[in-house]
């Protein structure tokens, strides 16, 4: 036999061999594919829900306000656990109960990677949004300590600056006709969150409204782009919002340039070097180190990841703490204008602080507010969680496969009768106050049935302020492992930059024939509506 044939007949046995091997792992692969969607569909079989007639599942209700519907009709059906098909491999199990929803939250440790995505997208690399719970855990804790530390001495200093700031805004757009609480609440919520990050340079900056405008932008668009599986290079509008993204990093930039020349509150950093780490951080404004040498994508140990963007954690700091410290703002100015005897009893309870005679200057009341606004508007309808590696088994039996997307309806806890009581879809801020030297439980104004019994005059007697969480239905700021960890830092920062607003401005709505329009309730879903209001200064 020729040795040509002999290295035709060796080639045609390697590639024989080659095809088989592929072959057997292509074979191995899918099995184990198969097995794992079995094994889902046997785990998931066993939970409560909604028959699927469709291989594409549920997934037509993915708008939330159709699915905190089905949701709501599902748990009256089924109980407090139940599932929803969004297709073949993919499950949803929404949680109701409080008790186990406490339990749930504990155990999820992780966010959905679409939630990574976005931000990655939008940002580049961050160690602070990451959907593994395990790759943020010690950025937490650590942004966590600087949040609810320093950074609250800093919010006395700045909030009447920021009053003062957003005034002037608002006057220049109201001579143009009458605004929105909305675009109120966006301007509060943004000066509020740059000044503290920034500090006073922010204030000045030429470039703070562009600045605003893109995080709208980019905000509106970021889980749209996210929810390709493949990132979508071949579309126009993508590279758009891209570039948007880079503009938006360019500003921030800048505007850490701008505190480093105006407020010196940055040391030099090595641009050109992703090794060196920032020396001290925003240090002068608030008399000692910030969050900034935790958000400029340092690690506890000094070390930076080499694929992080820099930064980006600021980035995603004030695209998050945006938008939900703006939700929370807006929902309070609707309803201090909606609520006027509210509004005055909060105005007299700024003024005896201001003058010493509330007990350590709190002001129960307007905090009671707040928690309120959050309890009947949260951030948003659903709460999601996942555990991507891990299946869950609960207290009381159910277990929930690992990568199932576990979801709680947030706003129909908050609005459960059975928890919160028979007015449990009406504004009553004095189910979060007491009577001092009662139980935390016996409320000042809520009775046992949820009735609102007479209003305790603070003037005449002291009301205590009880803490939200310890109700396992509040989940205005979410619990658990992956709970709001800034949740201290926007109540106080938002109860301060109210209290400014109220001593000198009294919030009113905009006359006209539907000058008090109602909050409604639109398939199960609370809403308040953004009426046009006026501000009126005090005389003082």
């Amino acid at each position: 036999m020729s040795s040509e044939s002999l290295l035709r007949d060796y080639a045609q046995r390697e590639i024989n061999a080659f095809l088989w091997i592929s072959l057997i792992s292509i074979t191995v692969l899918l099995l184990q594919k198969v097995i794992k969607l079995f094994r889902l569909w046997n785990q998931a079989r066993k939970i409560p829900g909604p028959p699927c007639s469709s291989l594409c599942g549920h997934s037509r209700l993915i708008s939330s306000q159709n699915l905190t519907e089905v949701l709501a009709q599902s748990h009256e059906k089924y109980g407090s656990v139940v599932k929803l098909w969004l297709g073949p491999t993919k499950l949803l199990v929404s949680i109701k109960e409080p008790v186990i929803i406490k339990e749930m939250l504990s155990k999820a440790h992780d966010k959905l990677p679409l939630t990574g995505r976005a931000f990655r997208l939008a940002f580049g690399q961050s160690s602070l949004f990451a959907s593994s719970f395990d790759q943020v855990q010690k950025r937490r804790e650590s942004l966590a300590t600087e949040l609810n530390g320093r950074l609250l001495e800093r919010g006395n200093v700045i909030h009447a600056r920021v009053v003062d700031c957003v005034m002037e805004r608002i006057c220049k757009i109201t001579d143009k006709g009458s605004i929105e609480c909305k675009m109120v609440s966006q301007h509060m919520a943004f000066t509020m969150l740059g000044a503290t990050i920034f500090g006073d340079a922010f204030l000045a900056w030429s470039k703070a409204n562009v600045y605003e405008e893109l995080l709208m932008m980019i905000a509106k668009d970021a889980c749209f782009w996210a929810s390709y599986s493949v990132t979508p290079f071949w579309k126009r509008g993508f590279w758009r919002y891209q570039h948007l993204c880079t503009k938006l990093k360019c500003l921030t930039q800048d505007i850490i340039q701008q505190c480093r020349k105006n407020c010196k509150l940055f040391c030099p950093v090595d641009r050109n070097s992703h090794n060196e780490t920032p020396n001290k951080g925003m240090e002068a404004a608030i008399g000692g180190p910030s969050c900034s040498d935790i958000l400029l994508t340092q690690e506890p140990h000094g070390q930076l990841h080499a694929r992080e963007e820099p930064c980006g954690n600021i980035m995603g700091v004030m695209f998050h703490g945006y938008l939900t410290t703006a939700g929370l703002v807006g929902n309070i100015l609707a309803t201090l204008a909606t609520h006027r005897e509210i509004q005055d009893k909060i105005y007299s309870e700024i003024i005896r602080a201001r003058q010493g005679l509330e007990k350590d200057n709190t002001m129960p009341l307007l905090l009671a507010t707040i928690y309120e606004s959050a309890r009947l508007m949260p951030a948003g309808p659903l709460l999601q969680r996942c555990s991507l590696d891990h299946d869950l088994t609960l207290k009381n039996g159910v277990t929930i496969p690992a990568g199932t997307v576990l979801v709680v309806p947030v706003q129909l806890v908050q609005t459960d009768d059975c928890t919160w009581g028979s007015d449990a879809s009406e504004f009553n801020p004095y189910r979060f106050l007491s009577k001092t030297g009662k139980q935390s439980d016996q409320a000042c104004s809520v009775s046992s049935t949820g009735g609102a019994e007479e209003y305790v005059d603070p003037k005449h007697s002291s009301c205590v302020l009880n803490d939200p969480n310890d109700n396992a239905a509040f989940l205005a700021f979410g619990s658990g492992s992956r709970a709001c960890l800034g949740q201290k830092f926007v109540t106080q920062g938002v109860a301060t930059l109210f209290a400014s607003l109220l001593e000198r401005y009294e919030i009113r709505l905009q006359p006209g024939p539907e000058a008090n329009p109602k909050p409604t309730m639109n398939n199960y879903v609370f809403e308040l509506p953004s009426p046009k209001m006026v501000f009126v200064k005090r005389d003082t």
